[in-house]
């Protein structure tokens, strides 16, 4: 695992529904210091949102639907009130989505991460440690105590920036039992 030295600065400014992420230092071994406006997506940014889910799947050989119907369906899971999308820069260049639900164990709510997608252009960044540290930030405020995460092994850069920012796989620390998550077609 690369190491990560770098700063972190985030704030709303004068948007509440906008976070400035600033990092500063070295981010996988790149020296830069990138500013990443991440905001949550709005109604007309779901289009935008759907042809980057639609995109990443492309990428890496997944079936998908027609942006349209992405688009259409993320409409309606974020009318729920228990899907917030945050979305990187102003024209879109990566997105998160968050599912919130009830948590058994605890008071508040479990944030899944659904989806991580940042354009191959756009790698290498800090545009992907900004939407996550916003996509943290955001689940917090609605209350969330825990978020979790699928990634496949071979994601190798996906899985170093989880683990950068506190992620595990490990069942009560470090050298706890490996965790596994499972899943079935209905």
């Amino acid at each position: 695992m690369r190491s990560t030295s770098a700063e972190l600065s985030i704030s709303r400014g004068d948007d509440p529904s906008k976070w400035v992420i600033v990092l500063a230092g070295s981010v996988c071994g790149v020296d830069a210091e990138a500013h990443v406006s991440v905001r949550r997506a709005a109604d007309a940014d779901m289009a935008v949102a759907a042809r980057l889910l639609h995109n990443f799947n492309r990428e890496f050989d997944e079936p998908t639907p027609p942006p349209e119907v992405l688009a259409d369906r993320l409409r309606r899971l974020v009318a729920c009130e228990d899907t917030v999308v945050p979305v990187a820069g102003e024209d879109p260049v990566g997105l998160a989505v968050l599912r919130l639900r009830g948590a058994i164990w605890g008071t508040g709510l479990e944030c899944y991460l659904a989806e991580l997608y940042v354009v191959p252009e756009q790698r290498r960044r800090g545009v992907g440690r900004a939407l996550m540290h916003a996509a943290i930030r955001e689940a917090q405020a609605l209350g969330a105590e825990s978020m979790e995460i699928g990634v496949d092994e071979p994601d190798l850069a996906a899985r170093r920036l989880y683990e950068s920012i506190g992620f595990t796989n490990r069942a009560g620390g470090p050298n706890g039992p490996l965790m596994y998550v499972y899943e079935r077609s209905l």
